[in-house]
């Protein structure tokens, strides 16, 4: 029975050392992998490098691109008063306009009867003037028609003589 024994310390032991090879060629395999692992974080660390740079670079800009629209507002703010300044006194000017349009036409029908007297005695006057304008053109027809009679019967009284 001793020999069960040594046969049962011997397979124990080469179970032992089965173990160890499987443990050590696992771990052997784990080191390959890390390895790897290793090597691919060192990668991102560099790329992680990079897009550090290139964030603070694109930061920077953002930055000075949004101070540059900031003072750009702040200019185009005084152009937009100005447009609305020039609205508000285009309307003040319709406004005027619109008060002196009815202060005319309240002015008008108040004197719509003196405005028609006037036109009346216009026309009067201007008829006045054409009838005057037709005396005196008879007038001086008149006159040279008796200009010639007498310068007719004057020529005959000089050649009786």
């Amino acid at each position: 029975m001793e020999i069960i024994l040594y046969i049962a310390a011997l397979l124990a032991g080469i179970g032992f050392l089965v173990l160890c090879i499987s443990v050590g060629m696992t771990l052997f395999g784990l080191k390959n992998t890390l390895n790897s692992i290793a090597g691919t974080i060192a990668g991102i660390e560099g790329q992680m490098e990079g897009i550090t740079r290139e964030t603070t670079s694109l930061l920077e800009k953002t930055n000075t691109l949004a101070a540059d629209i900031a003072d750009k507002s702040v200019k185009l703010n005084s152009v937009v008063d100005a447009v609305k300044n020039i609205g508000v006194s285009v309307n003040g000017l319709n406004t005027s306009i619109n008060q002196i349009t009815s202060s005319i036409s309240t002015e008008v029908s108040k004197n719509e009867e003196k405005i028609a007297q006037v036109v009346q005695w216009g026309n009067v006057a201007m008829e006045f003037a054409d009838k005057w304008k037709q005396r005196k053109t008879i007038d001086q027809n008149d006159v040279e028609e008796a200009t010639e009679e007498i310068v007719k019967k004057s020529s005959k009284f000089k050649r009786r003589k």
